[in-house]
């Protein structure tokens, strides 16, 4: 089995205000959720530790919507609404990153999965590597 080659991936929201950058593997693994907030947002994601993401600016120009068990921190732009990454529930200690808002020349590839979650606690029960995702970069 090869190794993953680890880059750092910069992105933000439409209108600038927001800007990060993640340190992933070039190939991501992203999960496409069907959870009620999920599908309104067409929200795919991949996960990484919190260590592997740093605000590079617009840290005043967020906000956060939480809804039913408030664990999950949906942050989103104040100009222009992006929601560019967010703290999913499944991995607290981690960003939920949304592939689509990375700067285009770092991304190789995209590995998706899709996630049941209409059924979240079941599918997070059973799901053993949506829970290491925020431990180590893989």
């Amino acid at each position: 089995m090869s190794e993953k080659k680890i880059v750092t991936h910069r992105g933000g929201c439409h209108c600038g205000a927001v800007r990060f950058e993640v340190d992933a593997t070039e190939t991501l693994h992203v999960y496409d959720c069907n959870c009620s907030i999920c599908v309104k947002k067409q929200n795919r994601h991949f996960i990484i530790p919190g260590s592997a993401f740093r605000l590079l600016k617009g840290q005043d120009m967020l906000t956060t919507y939480t809804f039913n068990t408030h664990q999950a921190k949906h942050m989103f732009c104040k100009v222009c609404g992006v929601q560019s990454f967010y703290i999913p529930r499944s991995n607290p200690d981690g960003y939920g990153v949304a592939p689509h808002c990375l700067d285009p020349g770092t991304v190789k590839d995209v590995e998706l999965e899709r996630y049941d979650g209409q059924n979240w606690e079941q599918t997070y029960t059973f799901n053993d590597d949506i829970k290491r995702r925020s431990k180590d970069i893989v």
